[in-house]
């Protein structure tokens, strides 16, 4: 499989996980050995300027997005570059991850995150296969939705055909 860098990760309604039910997911690296993303939609309370003041300025979002799951008390940036050799890792178009040379000044807009979500090698394939995931490239405005916004249902519908229907779905359908 081409690798999914750059990708969105939208998960289908047959994913249940609680993790991962109706989000949007930014795959910053995939490979053979495994991949690695950052859940876009899932807002917390936590405020970020605390954590980094030094970006404050260029914050797109005031509060610290779940990442996932893994590592929930890791810190990760992703930010739009006016200038991508400044990123730690470029992970489509301008959009690329804070690295720990990366200066503040760097971000033109940033977003920041604790955890991210994580698969080991093979696993994203089998869970692609299973019907998981509905794989949509990314656009540099869905890493800086703003929290209210319907990324889920935004991204399905630019994505069109029978993925229309589904993201009329309501979160609980038992309510249709």
């Amino acid at each position: 499989m081409e690798g999914l860098q750059g990708q969105l990760l939208v998960a289908s309604p047959a994913l249940r996980d609680p993790n991962f039910r109706r989000t949007v997911i930014l795959v910053v690296h995939h490979d053979a050995d495994g991949a690695m993303g950052i859940v876009l939609n899932r807002p917390s309370d936590a405020e970020a300027q605390p954590i980094l003041p030094d970006l404050a300025d260029a914050l797109a979002d005031p509060r610290v997005g779940v990442g996932g799951p893994v590592a929930p008390t890791s810190v990760l940036v992703v930010a739009e570059f006016a200038r991508p050799d400044e990123a730690g890792l470029v992970v489509f178009e301008d959009v690329g991850l804070f690295g720990e040379e990366t200066e503040p000044s760097a971000a033109a807009r940033a977003r920041v995150f604790a955890g991210y979500a994580g698969w080991g090698e093979g696993q994203l394939e089998a869970e692609l296969e299973e019907g998981s995931w509905i794989v949509e490239p990314a656009h540099v405005e869905d890493v800086f939705a703003a929290p209210g916004d319907d990324l889920w249902g935004a991204v399905l519908r630019r994505k069109g055909g029978q993925y229309l229907l589904v993201a009329t779905m309501p979160d609980d359908p038992s309510l249709n």
